[in-house]
């Protein structure tokens, strides 16, 4: 049985050219195409923001079950591309992790189990090309 833990509601106007507001006003961000010179941040940028967020949350559920200490110095550098060919547009994205002080085993069991907790991984999984990578 589903419980829904959190909706976040938006309105947005003028689509990449406009603006977005959340229902609690935490988030008043204005939107600019990506590469204009307009003043806002964009879609992608945004899910980038979301994405890497959530990731580094299902590591700290997947560390815990590991029986493992996240560091300080976690961070997650998330690059989401905005894609055209003859197809029409699509997203493609990595994600970069950082894990400082963590062997290279444990971290990428740490990364392999936040890519299957994750929200955002599980709503990208077979739809975009994504690499995760340890650096």
């Amino acid at each position: 049985m589903s419980k829904v833990l959190y909706t976040g509601k938006t309105h947005t106007t003028g689509g990449r050219e406009g603006a977005a507001r959340s229902s609690d006003g935490r988030l008043d961000v204005k939107l600019s195409s990506p590469g204009s010179t307009g003043a806002g941040t964009n879609p992608e940028q945004l899910f980038a923001a979301g994405w890497s967020a959530c990731f580094i949350g299902a590591m700290g559920l997947t560390a815990g079950k590991l029986n493992v200490k996240l560091p300080a110095g976690v961070a997650v550098d998330a690059e989401v591309d905005l894609v055209n060919d003859d197809s029409g547009y699509f997203l493609a994205a990595r994600l970069n992790v950082s894990l400082p002080g963590i062997d290279r085993a444990t971290a990428q069991a740490l990364v392999d189990g936040a890519h299957q907790a994750c929200p955002y991984s599980k709503l990208t999984r077979n739809n975009i090309d994504v690499q995760i990578k340890l650096i």
